[in-house]
């Protein structure tokens, strides 16, 4: 019989409820689950373990018979493949999964899903160089996450002051290796991301076997690597350790030492590089003030510069030499002209009618009606009774013509 809705006015016992829940619960059927072992306790017949997520913060409680642990050394820790149905226990509503098979993943399975995961995020371009960032030359603040009191966090800080003194850190410590690292690294990391003064966060970690460099390649704390908005120098392990990290983290650092010597510059190499850039920028400074009073010096010692009314004073000179030859020029040319007129002139006087006059001669002139016309050449011009008008040197006279002669002299 079919249960009715469940109202307020009718609500399902607890039973119901159970029954309901382990009967879903049944339908799922046996499976298998691969987690980290973190609680084990082996009692004479049962064993109760909880099983991890090494990825997330989530687990289970598993059961198993006793004989299924005695032949395997398992600690917390381990990784594990185990085959079971889930149970729910309706007396108490609690939830487990009863194992009826446990394998341990070695560490030839371990590293080859590394490796399937490392082609995964590769695939997803999170080893692509062109997203990574350069750390700051000279950080304000240094994060730093590794162990409690280990190696790697006194050769980080030792290594970085030795080169930097006023080098400042933040230091996270945490787990760096079981069941809890991952978790506990990926809060450090969202901690000191969220920093404002953090700009750089070194990730660093001691050397160890294949087992205990493992959660620095896991998948969660790899992609919480690749968000991360700073910075992050990954320093796992010795030179030959490459997990997982170092290929999504900004800057691999083969140690932590290394990551010590990176993270900051020398304060006497780069005093020294101060000095000789300041030697440089002296040294060209004073090269082009010597350019520039050579240059200087050449100009002063133009002419121009040198004296500078000198060619006013030449120039001057010369122009007045120019007018005084231009004015002598002019007088001589004017001199001359004057000359040639007055020589044109006497000409022109000597060669003139009054001059002919002056010295005895007459212009006779024909008077008509209309006045004076020509001036009379030949007799045959001025027949009886010609009226004519007779120049002469202080003015004229008017006759009348009454004889002729011929080769001689008139008479009026």
């Amino acid at each position: 019989m079919t249960d009715a809705p469940s109202t307020a006015e009718q609500p399902w016992p607890v039973r119901t409820v159970a029954r309901k829940v382990l009967e879903w619960i049944n339908r799922l059927g046996p499976v298998w689950v691969e987690g980290q072992v973190t609680q084990l306790s082996n009692r004479s017949s049962t064993a109760f373990l909880t099983l991890r997520d090494p990825s997330v913060d989530m687990s289970m409680s598993l059961t198993a018979p006793s004989g299924l642990l005695r032949d395997m050394q398992l600690t917390e820790g381990s990784r594990v493949v185990v085959h079971g149905r889930m149970n729910f226990y309706p007396a108490r509503g609690t939830l487990s999964l009863r194992v009826d098979e446990i394998r341990a993943v070695g560490i030839g399975e371990l590293l080859a899903r590394i490796e399937r995961l490392r082609k995964l995020l590769h695939a997803e371009g999170l080893f692509d160089p062109r997203r990574k960032r350069r750390p700051p030359f000279l950080p304000t603040k240094i994060g730093l996450i590794t162990g409690r009191a280990s190696a790697a966090e006194r050769d980080v800080l030792t290594n970085a002051r030795g080169r930097w003194p006023g080098a400042h850190f933040r230091v996270i410590n945490v787990a760096v290796q079981g069941v809890s690292a991952v978790p506990q690294i990926v809060t450090a990391l969202s901690t000191l991301d969220r920093d404002p003064e953090c700009d750089v966060i070194i990730i660093a970690r001691g050397g160890g076997s294949v087992e205990d460099l493992l959660p620095f390649s896991d998948e969660a704390l790899c992609r919480a690597v690749a968000e991360c908005r700073t910075p992050v120098l990954s320093a796992i392990g010795h030179e030959p350790d490459t997990p997982l990290v170092d290929h999504v983290a900004d800057v691999r650092c083969s140690t932590p030492t290394d990551a010590g010597k990176r993270v900051v510059p020398d304060v006497a190499e780069e005093t020294e590089r101060v000095r000789q850039l300041r030697d440089r920028a002296r040294r060209s400074l004073h090269g082009w003030v010597d350019r520039e009073r050579r240059l200087l010096d050449q100009l002063r010692s133009r002419p121009a510069l040198s004296d500078p009314y000198g060619p006013l004073d030449r120039r001057a000179e010369e122009v007045k030499r120019l007018r005084e030859q231009a004015r002598r020029a002019v007088q001589t040319r004017l001199d001359r002209e004057h000359v040639n007129l007055e020589g044109t002139k006497a000409r022109l006087t000597t060669l003139g009618p009054a001059a002919t006059l002056a010295r005895g001669y007459a212009v006779v002139q024909l008077v008509t009606p209309d006045g004076v016309d020509g001036v009379i050449r030949s007799t045959a011009d001025a027949p009886a009774g010609t009226q004519l008008r007779v120049r002469v040197v202080d003015g004229a006279v008017h006759a009348v013509v009454t004889e002729l002669e011929e080769g001689g002299g008139t008479g009026g």
